[in-house]
């Protein structure tokens, strides 16, 4: 009986052991199956104290976060950060127009700026870029002179004055005046002389306002502008939406570049007149994502399709994106069932050169680099040069989204022309969230609405978490 019990007992203890031992060995070597299984249940539960990094030598770190109020069902307050240095950094308030400061971790009480913005839907307060200029003061010392630019939808009187009493449909009114882009001077904890370089259009809807400013290698801006739902009526149809038949581009549905003074660039690519003499691509529905290869120059952005086709493209001087004509490579075409919304119809790879506006062959039309054939809603976009993380994510593309919590990461080819993309996603397009495993690199970050690199080389994403304005850093795991 001894010797049974003695058996039995020693027969447990192995079968124990080999247990734990196999639990080890898949923990180890498949931890991002494991990682990629639990990130799907927990987006349905809720949402984890920190955000989960598929690299076992990474972690996202709490930066900052803060509870902010949703005005009327809005989108988040908060939209768009930049650095001045790696210990402040400034992020934007959507819906009340304000500019805030955060200095080591604490965001300061008072703000930079507050200024009245019309903040229905994706109206406000959305875009920020900065450039510092060493000037001579009055004594033989140096200083360093900040300009901040800052684009928003600029109201009259309050915040949220503007009356839109549909989805996609506002009322033409005296306070709402226009998406504009102002160069500020940062000067005793304030922002102050704005100059006004760009006035553009907010209607007819208050979607599709795009806003993301970049300072380019060439010292220029760069700005995108959605098509603000201009497709809904013939009279803002324009060419710059691929209406050959349309009015003449206004600022809508494309990415503007324009001198730091506010000037066009040269005689223009697409054209010599105002505004077209500003566009740099068009074609574009909406993009909240913009950024050049530190490598080779070269401008990359994300788009927002409507149902579908949410893509990442490279983006040539003269670049057509396809909107209104295509979406990722698929024709629009209305679902009368789900009340008009826009679904993806044929595919169409190759369009007949008569299919979209070119501009007289200034304009040319490529494929996205990627697509989704659903809708994540990719915001930021930016490339890591940094030496700061494995060498393997050097110089690699990093991209965020709002309906899904993702980041994710992507390596380019050798020209750096495309990314490289092998399996399932060989075909640039990505069918399914299962599809998306390979390009993963963190989930769980709530709605990522910005991502930016700290001038000392750390990865920072903004975004709106657990109904808090929360920035989270990427740093080693030791």
């Amino acid at each position: 009986m001894c010797l049974r019990f003695r058996i039995a007992t020693n027969l447990i203890i192995v079968l124990l052991g080999v247990t734990i031992c196999i639990v080890i060995f898949i923990i180890t070597i498949k931890n991002n199956d494991i990682n990629w299984l639990y990130a799907l249940d927990s987006l349905e539960g809720e949402l984890p104290e920190l955000p989960i990094i598929y690299d076992s030598t990474l972690k996202a770190e709490l930066v900052l976060q803060r509870e902010i109020d949703r005005e009327g069902g809005t989108l988040s307050p908060v939209s768009s950060m930049t650095f001045l240095d790696k210990d402040n950094i400034l992020i934007l308030n959507k819906n009340e127009g304000i500019v805030n400061r955060i200095v080591n971790g604490v965001l300061l009480k008072e703000p930079l700026l507050d200024v009245n913005v019309a903040n229905k839907r994706e109206r406000g307060m959305l875009g920020i870029a900065v450039i510092n200029d060493s000037v001579s003061a009055n004594t033989n010392q140096s200083q360093d002179l900040h300009h901040i630019f800052l684009y928003y939808t600029e109201s009259q009187n309050n915040d949220g004055s503007d009356i839109c009493k549909a989805t996609y449909i506002c009322i033409s009114d005296k306070e709402t005046k226009g998406n504009k882009l102002y160069d500020y001077e940062l000067s005793n904890g304030k922002l102050v002389n704005p100059k006004l370089l760009l006035h553009l259009p907010s209607w007819p809807a208050p979607a599709h306002n795009g806003g993301t400013i970049i300072v380019g290698p060439d010292k220029n801006l760069y700005i995108t502008t959605g098509d603000l739902v201009g497709s809904d009526s013939e009279s803002s149809r324009t060419r710059a939406q691929n209406y050959r038949n349309g009015t003449e581009p206004d600022g809508r549905a494309g990415i503007l570049r324009i001198t730091l003074e506010g000037k066009p660039v040269s005689d223009g690519i697409l054209g010599n007149e105002f505004p077209i003499n500003l566009y740099y691509a068009y074609g574009i529905r909406n993009s909240f994502g913009i950024d050049f290869d530190p490598v080779t120059g070269q401008l990359w952005d994300t788009e927002n399709g409507p149902d579908y086709g949410d893509e990442i493209n490279l983006v040539k001087p003269g670049f057509n994106s396809g909107w209104y004509k295509l979406q990722g490579v698929w024709i629009p075409r209305y679902d009368s069932i789900r009340g008009g919304d826009l679904i993806a119809g044929d595919k169409l790879l190759i369009p007949d050169i008569d299919y979209l506006e070119n501009f007289n062959g200034k304009g040319e039309y490529s494929q996205p680099e990627f697509t989704w054939n659903y809708t994540v809603g990719p915001t930021a976009l930016k490339f890591l040069h940094s030496d700061n993380y494995p060498k393997v994510y050097k110089d690699d593309l990093f991209v965020g989204d709002t309906n899904n919590g993702y980041l994710y990461h992507f390596d380019l080819n050798e020209d750096r022309t495309s990314l490289k993309l092998d399996g399932v996603l060989s075909d640039k397009i990505a069918d399914s969230t299962e599809e998306l495993k390979g390009i993963i690199f963190g989930v769980n970050f709530g709605q990522i609405t910005d991502i930016d690199v700290s001038p000392d080389g750390y990865l920072y994403i903004l975004s709106h978490y657990k109904n808090k304005a929360t920035i989270f850093k990427i740093v080693s795991n030791s």
